[in-house]
């Protein structure tokens, strides 16, 4: 195990994989990313979470809601008994995260692409394997929040992670492979079905940031026409929360986007997973 190392603020710990992770057979030059909000388990939980998801044919890990807690490290111990490195922000600061992680491929961290407010809620990284190389960030927009403060870091964390998505172009040239931002938005896209009166035009301008930052909704490119959900709340109605975009002139390296429902239906989650597949050329 690495020992901490230091981008600024906050500090990040990258945790090498082990060699158990010779039991994996890396599906390159295809890569499988999953992206997961793990609603900041328990240790118990956390443990069963890992389970799954060393059982499952994910190459790439984006998870979010991530506790710095007991339950966060055990989910961060699990993968990397399973094989994969992972990497998180760590620090004092007593909220959610992203966790990075990968195996069958080399995990990089790629310095100065994060959001100066709440910058443990954006990680990013780029991913080496034989015959493919991607970029991939990860985020965790807040949600609407409380009645006390309603809205002000859901707002906040979108603005700053605008305008990170117009430097983006900088940090992953596009002659260096794929672009994929994933994770949990807390945010739809226009036109959503059903429509929820609650969420804003503000809200959906975050969602069009993307596509102004020439990435594109990859679930949305190869579905169009596809009502799928990632969350359900209390009335049993459905929210498409939890996104993946890639670079837009990437496309057609992306061939297969869906949700997987099975551990938020399980109960290992309150969210359904997402995978995408990337391949190396787009045919």
């Amino acid at each position: 195990m690495n020992p901490p190392f230091s981008i600024g603020s906050p500090a990040l710990t990258l945790f090498d994989s082990r060699a158990d992770s010779r039991s994996w057979t890396p599906t390159v030059p295809v890569l499988r990313l999953l992206t997961w909000n793990v609603q900041h388990a328990s240790p118990e939980r956390a443990r069963r979470q890992g389970a799954w998801l060393a059982d499952s044919d994910a190459d790439v890990l984006v998870l979010t809601e991530v506790s710095e807690s007991d339950g966060g490290r055990a989910l961060a111990q699990a993968l990397h008994e399973s094989g994969f490195t992972t990497y998180t922000p760590t620090g004092a600061v007593q909220d959610y995260r992203v966790l990075l992680a990968a195996r069958g491929a080399t995990l990089e961290p790629v310095h100065g692409v994060r959001a100066p407010y709440l910058p443990h809620r954006c990680l990013a990284a780029r991913l080496h394997a034989a015959g493919l190389s991607i970029g991939v960030m990860g985020l965790y927009v807040p949600s609407r929040g409380g009645k006390q403060g309603r809205n002000v870091a859901k707002r906040s964390f979108q603005s700053a992670v605008t305008a990170v998505l117009s430097e983006l172009a900088e940090k992953f040239p596009s002659a260096d492979g794929p672009l994929i931002v994933a994770g949990d938005l807390n945010v739809l896209e226009p036109g959503h079905q059903p429509h929820h009166a609650v969420f804003g035009a503000w809200e959906y301008d975050f969602y069009r940031a993307f596509t102004n930052a020439e990435l594109a909704d990859a679930f949305r490119h190869l579905h169009p026409h596809a009502v799928q959900h990632s969350w359900h709340g209390r009335s049993g109605a459905g929210y498409r929360f939890d996104h993946i975009f890639c670079s837009r002139q990437h496309l057609p390296q992306v061939t297969d986007v869906g949700y997987l429902h099975e551990p938020r239906l399980t109960g290992l989650s309150d969210h359904s997973a997402m995978a995408a597949t990337v391949t190396a050329t787009g045919h």
